[in-house]
């Protein structure tokens, strides 16, 4: 009886495959792991070189401004007045200041609700229409998205003037024979409501389409599946859409805060924050004060403390976001 052996060079060596070569990863050069390692971060290099150069650097010199006393003088003469905390202290020891702050925070929250309202709405309906009516709306959208603050501010103008204005003139019209002459920019209320329904139409469609993308990845398994639960339109909303445009939600609100926090042509140009300097909000403020009153140290500071502002908004929200993905967890 024989006894058949297997060749020794036959039976694979410990630590190779089949054809002899070593496992991946084995055998590497370790020089070779930590450039792929480090392959990401050189390609964010370009664009944090860019950051740093248009926005840091901005940043910097004007927290350096924000405590200096420059005025027209100083610039005539060439002259660092350093005043240390100065401009803080006379900026928040007014009561114009904190007026101002509450008049943005009111400002942004009644635009950020209406823009969120509208936006969803339209956002859902596209959802609902068909191919060639859904294609309609889109480009209506776009268009409105895409035209310019300084050209969208000018139309509204022309809207809400008081002589030759087409909606006085469509309201003397249709019987309110008052509102023929009416200054729409003579009270803060009326200015404010002039240019909150501009920012709400130029955000509307940012927010409806951003939410239309989002509808279109839920399963329509999903809704199904709720219908023959017995849902009806308001429960398939509350159970299966709004759940999954949760995120989508709370990312689109806090894009829209800062925007609308931060808004200043529309402002600016509508009636250059008055009447009576009434419906200047932070932007506006610091530009009225800054560059306005030739105030360049205090309109810094002003600027410098906004940007604060919006910076602990933007911790809060991290904040709230890494919290809700360890609960998912």
């Amino acid at each position: 009886m024989s006894v058949q052996t297997e060749r020794a060079d036959a039976v694979p060596a410990a630590g190779t495959g089949k054809t002899g070569a070593p496992p991946p990863g084995e055998g590497q050069n370790p020089k070779r792991k930590r450039g792929g390692a480090s392959a990401p971060y050189l390609l964010l290099l370009p664009a944090l070189a860019a950051t740093a150069v248009l926005l840091g650097w901005p940043l910097v010199k004007n927290g350096m401004l924000s405590f200096q006393n420059l005025n027209p003088r100083q610039l005539i003469l060439h002259l660092t007045e350093w005043n240390g905390i100065d401009n803080y202290q006379e900026v928040l020891s007014g009561s114009d200041f904190w007026n101002v702050v509450v008049r943005t925070v009111v400002f942004t929250a009644a635009n950020v609700v209406l823009i969120m309202v509208f936006g969803t709405l339209v956002g859902l309906l596209l959802a609902r229409l068909g191919k060639r009516m859904r294609l309609t709306l889109l480009l209506g959208l776009v268009l409105a998205w895409a035209m310019p603050m300084i050209a969208a501010t000018t139309v509204y103008q022309w809207l809400f003037a008081q002589r030759f204005g087409v909606v006085n003139w469509i309201l003397d019209k249709l019987g309110w024979h008052s509102m023929a002459d009416y200054n729409w920019l003579g009270s803060q209320f009326s200015t404010f409501s002039v240019v909150t329904l501009l920012i709400v139409w130029q955000s509307v469609p940012f927010v409806a389409i951003n939410l239309y993308a989002a509808t279109t990845t839920i399963s329509k398994e999903l809704y199904e599946a709720a219908a023959l639960d017995g849902a009806g339109a308001w429960k398939s909303f509350t159970s299966v859409t709004f759940p999954f445009l949760r995120p989508f939600l709370w990312a689109t609100t806090f894009l829209e805060i800062i925007w609308v926090f931060k808004s200043f042509t529309q402002l600016f140009a509508m009636n250059q924050g008055g009447p009576d300097r009434l419906t200047e909000t932070l932007p506006v403020y610091a530009f009225v004060e800054g560059v306005g009153n030739q105030h360049f140290g205090m309109g810094a500071a002003i600027s410098f403390l906004t940007i604060l502002i919006l910076l602990a908004l933007t911790a809060y929200y991290l904040r709230t976001v890494i919290k809700q993905e360890e609960d998912e967890l």
